[in-house]
């Protein structure tokens, strides 16, 4: 990891660095099991200032010493009644809009994985965030992330889908 600076921001710091997230995004989920386009990245991101928006949202972004973008994570707080358990049931979909830190996503460039750094990046993204838990979707088919999260900690509680068409994801919860 010598070499990182991570930079935490807040929305409007995230929306100003867009492209380097959507850069990060995209190549890190071109390949199995995710086989992102670009024109995939470039929809997936005509959302993100709106997502930049939510309540508690924050990012990071960490840079080689050279300033290149080579990974990434934001997310924010699940709103009261939030329908991101998709058709999930019972106390753990319980959403009082400060209960649930969602981590939307976190992704890192090829020739950087190994290195630890997507747990800095999560670390840094998560310091100082005042939530019960934390939770997310991994897709069962990426082996490398399903094994981060349970080492850092997460463990699974159900499955849903969480957009129309897409595979299953498994959800997971940290705390």
């Amino acid at each position: 990891m010598d070499g990182l600076a991570v930079e935490r921001m807040g929305g409007a710091g995230a929306v100003a660095v867009q492209e380097a997230l959507r850069g990060v995004y995209a190549e890190a989920f071109s390949g199995a099991p995710y086989y992102v386009t670009e024109g995939e990245a470039t929809a997936a991101f005509r959302r993100f200032p709106s997502q930049a928006g939510r309540a508690g949202f924050r990012a990071v972004l960490g840079r080689d010493a050279g300033g290149e973008p080579v990974g990434m994570a934001y997310g924010c707080l699940l709103e009261a009644g939030s329908a991101w358990w998709g058709g999930m049931s019972g106390d753990v979909c319980r959403e009082d809009g400060r209960r649930s830190f969602l981590l939307m996503e976190l992704a890192v460039r090829a020739r950087w994985r190994g290195r630890g750094v997507a747990r800095r990046l999560h670390d840094v993204l998560l310091d100082g965030v005042e939530v019960e838990r934390v939770v997310l979707n991994v897709h069962p088919g990426s082996g490398a992330a399903q094994a981060a999260y349970r080492a850092w900690g997460y463990r699974k509680v159900g499955e849903t889908r969480p957009w129309e068409g897409a595979d299953p994801h498994d959800v997971m919860v940290l705390g």
